[in-house]
């Protein structure tokens, strides 16, 4: 994590004292700064297009 960009962003643009940054979860912080926590997590189509390309060491017939 770039600590110092987010300490510039929390105390400076945020306004938020040192113990108050501290205090955050970096969820709590990003939310804080405006980031979009709505993503979707991964589908089960993604997760097989990856699988695919980066196929686990050894596997011989796609199961463990």
């Amino acid at each position: 994590m770039d600590w110092a960009a987010l300490m510039r962003a929390g105390l400076g643009a945020l306004g938020l004292r040192p113990a108050e940054f501290w205090a955050l979860t970096p969820a709590e912080l990003w939310l804080m700064l405006g980031a979009d926590m709505t993503a979707a997590p991964m589908a089960r189509q993604r997760l097989e297009e990856l699988s695919r390309a980066f196929p686990d060491e050894g596997a011989r017939d796609g199961r463990d």
